[in-house]
């Protein structure tokens, strides 16, 4: 209920629409209880009186169309006015939820699976659209109109009235005994569907590995047991809330049965006229209407409340890596010159187990220096620490002296640039994926960047050149096409320390020549860190770092490291060796 409580502020711009539902609501509500009053009135007045009255009868009839015309309108405006504004809560609400998972750290999404974020973002946010209009309409309608029934049903009969009001003890009875299982059912089905979204958007993810070692019958057999858990889920709730409804309905099918015994000898006795007993069974009816639509939308509440406490442990994350309180301006500094400097760096993904150990290295500005190292040296992460992705637990960076971490980190992002194994491009054309939808980045811009890099001509190739539209990743190009593309993006937004992660690794050797001669030109001039899975790429480096278990543990030139006989040396030879055997390999298969 907190977490449901936190999200009531987004409505706080649309409190006069809300107003506005109520007293539409109370119109409407007004109608509805006024009609069968208007026919207990034509019964008695005008029908079964000592003196039945036509004339009277063609104006009740007038009176009742335009009651029940002007409640249509009510409810119509009323229904409208609610979306609306619901609507447009529910959009704030996913827009700032979005917002905020954009804010967050690369800690957080190590640690929460793509899945349950989009659950979270369009399942859970339309689930809290409920509560803005079905449950708040249910409440606002359901609740006026008890009220003007119960007040209503005393003004015909206080005796009957008062037999009709001793059913609410026995309707919150049962209420409060089928609440809290009714929740737990709910959580329960929630629970196991974000785990099928979860499991769903992991498998198509990594739909080449499942496809690859033939795991398809083996991952078909894990979601249909998930989606078998879910159906047990969905079917136990249902049968609950079946159960709960029918419940209600018969307890207001034998309240109307009383109803009809005993205001029935009533009529008979005298004691009160047939009108005022047509009402009464109308109005229990009408009474156990708002009852029942409450009731069921307690369905609605409870899921709101786990939806909106699923979103509300969203929102309560704050990112691990913070904007600076004091934060020095980029504006006020003198032109970047990109000397890089990591001093005493400690860092653990996980406390206690620490994957870089006192790192300390300098890097010029303009220099070209390459990383190299096994898998799981820290090589990587010395990127992840630049880029502040994450923060060291010791030790800091400097950029032209200045602690990143001073830095607002839209602008530390505008000083280093990434460019990555996996490459990731958006749905749209291929200009816009070089200039990021920026529309401060000129057509000429684009193409100039993609000159450089040795992109122009791949480009041009395409069906509509830059305009070629690109799917989802990129899927409609090669896996060198989208590497050279990335690199075009770096050009055109021209920070002034690049980092290229592996970025050559997916390259044949062929694609790779080519952007090793446009690597050289997006290089000059710019501090450029390269991580090298391809020793060649980093050959005519000006310094080589090497990393072992997080550690620096040698340094220098190609040719100084290769007379040192070190572990770079050892490197080099395994590099050799199976460049060998993938070209003798090559060679087998033609």
């Amino acid at each position: 209920m907190n977490s449901l409580m936190r999200l009531l502020p987004y409505a706080r711009g649309y409190v006069w629409h809300f107003v506005g539902v109520i007293l539409l609501v109370l119109v409407y509500n007004g109608t509805s209880v006024l009609q069968p009053y208007l026919v207990k009135i034509a019964i008695d007045q005008d029908i079964t009186g000592p003196a039945p009255n036509l004339h009277g009868l063609m104006d009740i009839a007038g009176l009742y169309l335009l009651v029940a015309v002007a409640g249509l309108a009510a409810n119509y405006t009323q229904v409208q006015l609610l979306q609306y504004a619901g609507q447009s809560v529910v959009r704030k609400i996913r827009i700032a939820l979005f917002s905020h998972i954009e804010r967050q750290s690369m800690r957080f999404f190590d640690t929460n699976a793509v899945g349950r974020l989009v659950t979270n973002v369009s399942s859970d946010t339309e689930t809290v659209s409920q509560f803005f209009t079905n449950f708040f309409l249910s409440m606002v309608r359901d609740g006026l109109s008890l009220v003007l029934i119960v007040v209503a049903m005393y003004q015909l009969d206080v005796r009957i009235a008062t037999y009709c009001m001793g059913l609410i003890p026995v309707l919150f009875a049962i209420s409060l005994a089928f609440r809290r299982r009714l929740r737990e059912r709910y959580q329960t089905t929630r629970t196991r569907l974000s785990n099928i979204i979860a499991f769903l958007a992991e498998n198509l993810a990594g739909m080449r590995i499942i496809q690859i070692f033939h795991q398809e019958e083996r991952q078909a057999g894990a979601f249909a047991q998930l989606n078998g858990l879910h159906r047990r889920a969905s079917i136990a709730e249902y049968r609950l809330s079946v159960l709960f409804n029918r419940t209600f309905e018969l307890l207001g099918n034998v309240a109307v049965a009383a109803v009809v015994w005993v205001g029935g000898w009533a009529v008979l006795q005298h004691a009160i006229p047939f009108g005022t007993l047509y009402a009464f069974i109308t109005y229990i009816r009408q009474f156990f209407q708002p009852i029942n639509s409450i009731t069921q939308q307690w369905n609605t509440l409870q899921s709101t409340i786990v939806a909106a406490d699923r979103i509300g442990k969203v929102l309560a994350v704050q990112p691990d890596v913070a904007e600076p309180v004091h934060p020095v301006a980029l504006e006020a500094l003198p032109p970047i010159r990109g000397e890089v400097r990591f001093e005493d760096i400690t860092f653990a993904y996980t406390p206690g187990r620490p994957v870089l150990h006192g790192v300390s290295f300098t890097v010029p500005a303009g220099a070209f220096v390459g990383f190299v190292g096994a898998t799981g040296a820290g090589k990587s992460s010395l990127m992840s620490l630049l880029t502040r992705f994450y923060d060291p637990q010791e030790g800091r960076i400097t950029i032209d002296g200045i602690d990143i971490r001073r830095l607002r980190l839209a602008d530390l992002h505008r000083i280093v640039g990434l460019v990555q194994q996996e490459v990731h491009l958006f749905t749209g054309t291929v200009a816009d994926n070089i200039r990021l939808f920026r529309s401060d980045i000129s057509d000429e811009a684009v193409v100039a960047a993609a000159k450089a890099v040795g992109a122009h001509e791949v480009i041009e190739r395409l069906p509509d050149g830059y305009q070629t539209r690109l799917f989802a990743k990129g899927a409609n190009l090669s896996m060198g096409e989208r590497q050279l593309i990335s690199f075009a993006r770096i050009v055109a937004l021209n920070p002034p320390i690049l980092i290229l992660d592996e970025a050559t690794a997916n390259l044949d050797s062929q694609t790779e020549a080519l952007v090793q001669t446009g690597l050289e030109a997006v290089a000059k001039n710019r501090t450029t860190l390269v991580i090298a899975h391809r020793l060649s790429t980093i050959r005519h480096a000006d310094r080589i770092v090497v990393l072992h278990q997080g550690r620096i543990v040698e340094e220098g030139t190609h040719e100084a490291l290769l007379a040192r006989g070190g572990l770079y040396a050892e490197l080099h030879r395994k590099s050799a060796v199976d460049a060998v055997g993938t070209g003798a390999a090559g060679g087998a298969a033609r």
